[in-house]
């Protein structure tokens, strides 16, 4: 169904390519994470699962060291990769920090893949050497992020590098940046999805948050409302309020549309 080549065995699977590799029953169920095998959910989990476990065997370990990237992770995301994989905790309860790799996908060699901590694991990788030079790297770009910023206060945020928008939260220099002059050290923000964020909520329809979230697939969504952010931390605003209702979005069609003839004059 995938084109994952694999075979069967007593102890669970092997997948065939440049080596073979073992997948065990125990780690089979360790990649569906409670989904029923049967299910779309659990293929598309084991799925996900083994073609990482190809990709990362297939690279010798200085590779994956040079690919290494943070990569930000909502909390309430169903893609979230597990607490174990956690590398770091933004305050606020919103934003977990961990591991991708970029350029581990052939398809799609400009993408960070988050690798679960398991997954590694699994393969016999110590990751933890890593993770402050990926520290670094988020800073940088998030630096980079905040000359933008004020060089175009009202601009949307956009991806640095190899960070997305959900990431470059992460940087505590960025942070530092959207709520500077501002009176009470806090800003709201919209990133419904991973590719976009915007700081000027006062010029967008409340609705649009929540909208654009679920508009957005799985793989590329943000937040599905808006976050209040600080120095140092990152919230999400409370849930309760229909912003659906409140921009008259549900509202019925009218059956009768009222459109009166218009003289134009040409000048």
């Amino acid at each position: 169904m995938h084109d994952i080549d694999l075979l069967p065995s007593p102890n669970g699977i092997v997948l065939t390519g440049k080596r073979e590799i073992p997948i065990s029953w125990a780690e089979i169920r360790r990649a569906l994470a409670g989904a029923v095998p049967e299910s779309p959910v659990g293929r598309d989990r084991l799925k996900r699962w083994l073609e990482l476990r190809r990709w990362i065997e297939d690279r010798p370990l200085e590779d994956l060291a040079e690919r290494a990237r943070p990569y930000g992770a909502s909390v309430e995301s169903p893609l979230h990769p597990g607490l174990d994989w956690v590398r770091r905790r933004v305050l606020g309860d919103a934003l977990d920090l961990g591991f991708g790799f970029v350029g581990l996908d052939p398809a799609r060699p400009d993408l960070v893949i988050p690798v679960p901590h398991q997954l590694l694991r699994a393969a016999g990788i110590e990751a933890s050497p890593w993770w402050p030079t990926a520290v670094v790297y988020l800073e940088r770009m998030g630096e980079m992020a905040a000359e933008r910023i004020g060089r175009s206060p009202m601009a949307p945020l956009r991806p640095m590098g190899d960070c997305d928008v959900v990431t470059l939260l992460g940087s505590r220099t960025l942070r530092q940046a959207m709520v500077e002059g501002i009176a009470d050290g806090m800003r709201t923000v919209a990133v419904p999805m991973r590719t976009r964020g915007w700081l000027d909520l006062n010029r967008i329809d409340p609705a649009f948050s929540a909208a654009a979230a679920r508009l957005t697939v799985v793989e590329e969504r943000g937040f599905e409302r808006p976050l209040l952010v600080t120095r140092e931390e990152v919230a999400v605003a409370r849930g309760d309020g229909d912003p659906v209702r409140t921009a008259g979005l549900d509202e019925p069609i009218a059956d009768v549309i009222d459109i009166r003839d218009v003289l134009y004059h040409r000048n």
